[in-house]
């Protein structure tokens, strides 16, 4: 059986193909330009490479009927059938309140996540637009959602509300949320295996940095605390994202500068971040920057690392026992200096970073272990899954098998789980790295 996951931006559409019975992954890929002139597929099989071409792609309907046409494919295809899938899994940004787990959907689930357009409007409608475009290609598959917020549900009050006027979050929703759900979910699952531990006995601060970034505090396996907020805009210093600050910075700019709502949106999500300190938003580019001298680059990651290390230490406090600190995400994983930036001198905590093995550990197909040994704080690399938590949401939702995350065990929480893709790709790196054995992390 194969299960479909689409992740549809504005104008974009991911995918991967997922054999449910070998517990492989087939093809990935993604649908680039939707609407513009000409639209660019990218589809990569996993035994034969990636496959490009320029079509014309004006909607996402015509999207997701290319995607199934490149699935089919003689040459290039992974299915003989559109019978052989079993389920589609859609990533959606907002659930709200209402939607404390993944769903399948209906008529009238649409309408309810239609609801949510202006805590997302970035980000819903082409979410939306996606669903209903599969809908219409594959009308007799069942088709399930997998929210970002809803992993963060189980904040309690004092986390989730701001000190404004309670009429703001009764009439206009006005909360934190959270996003990045399916990536805590799955670091959150498999840094317990790792610790040999039930989840539901584990504290974790999970740190997913990637372009957007987020923290988030684990208690007894499920979200207690997290730093993005009503949207993924509050919180860490991101690539272009400000993070947190003082609201009263608003209105004195705009008076200051002319600039409108609007503007100030723009800016505060386009134009910030590490790219209104230095111009750049891609660490690679900043840290090498930095390297040559650059005063701005340095102050932007000290600005980073520093942001991290704060919220790390009231995440701590709150947690009141910390398990492990879990890195994640394109930058989580691959930036030693932004590891070691958040976590220098944070030995009072227990936490206490092996600065060497820091330096080998870059790699996305190992879990790694980055702390010193005896360390009362774990530090872990675990190089998020979120397509598997859909694909496996999504099949568990058609069998009827599917519940809460603390009532349902997924594949990867087993002790002898293996991701093959990874396995494979992991000989290749200790080939070219024999040092990242060093580091690696084995099952308890």
């Amino acid at each position: 059986m194969i299960i479909l996951t689409l992740n549809c931006g504005s104008s974009s559409a991911k995918y991967q193909v997922y054999d449910w019975n070998e517990k492989a992954v087939l093809a990935v890929g993604v649908v680039e330009r939707i609407g513009l002139e000409y639209s660019i597929i990218e589809h990569k099989k996993t035994t034969n490479g990636k496959y490009t071409e320029k079509v014309q792609c004006p909607t996402h309907k015509e999207a997701i009927e290319l995607i199934i046409k490149m699935l089919l494919d003689s040459e290039h295809g992974v299915i003989s059938d559109m019978s052989e899938i079993g389920a589609v899994g859609h990533r959606v940004l907002h659930g709200g309140e209402l939607f404390k787990q993944s769903a399948l959907i209906t008529k009238e689930v649409i309408e309810q996540i239609k609801a949510f357009i202006p805590l997302g409007p970035l980000h819903m409608p082409a979410n939306i637009m996606g669903i209903e475009a599969a809908l219409s290609v594959m009308p007799d598959i069942p088709h399930a959602i997998i929210m970002d917020t809803a992993w963060h549900q189980t904040m309690p009050p004092e986390s989730y509300m701001y000190a404004v006027p309670y009429e703001w979050y009764k009439d206009h929703n006005v909360r934190r949320y959270g996003f990045h759900g399916t990536s805590y979910l799955y670091t959150a699952k498999r840094a317990s295996v790792l610790l040999g531990k039930d989840p539901k006995d584990t504290n974790l601060i999970i740190c997913h940095i990637g372009n957007g970034s987020s923290i988030c505090a684990v208690k007894n396996g499920v979200c207690v605390d997290t730093s993005m907020g009503l949207t993924p805009l509050e919180g860490l210093v991101m690539g272009t994202r400000s993070g947190d600050l003082d609201p009263a910075i608003l209105p004195y700019i705009c008076n200051n500068t002319g600039m409108n709502v609007n503007d100030m949106d723009t800016s505060l999500n386009k134009k910030s971040g590490l790219m209104g300190i230095c111009g750049m938003s891609d660490r690679r580019d900043v840290r090498s920057a930095a390297a040559e001298g650059n005063e701005k680059a340095q102050l932007a990651i000290d600005m980073e690392t520093h942001r991290i290390k704060k919220y790390i230490g009231a995440y701590a406090a709150e947690l009141g026992r910390v398990d492990a600190v879990v890195f994640t995400a394109g930058v989580g994983e691959m930036a030693p200096h932004i590891r070691l930036g958040s976590l220098k001198d944070l030995e009072i905590l227990g936490i206490h970073l092996d600065e060497q093995k820091n330096a080998i550990a870059q790699c996305r197909n190992g879990e790694l272990d980055i702390s010193v040994d005896g360390s009362p704080v774990r530090i872990y690399i675990i190089p998020t899954d979120e397509e598997l938590v859909m694909t496996e949401d999504a099949y568990a939702l058609m069998q009827g098998t599917y519940d809460v995350h603390m009532n349902f065990t997924y594949s990867f929480q087993h002790k002898d789980y293996v991701n093959k893709a990874r396995a494979a790709a992991l000989k290749e790196d200790l080939a070219k790295k024999p040092e990242l054995e060093k580091v690696l992390v084995y099952p308890r």
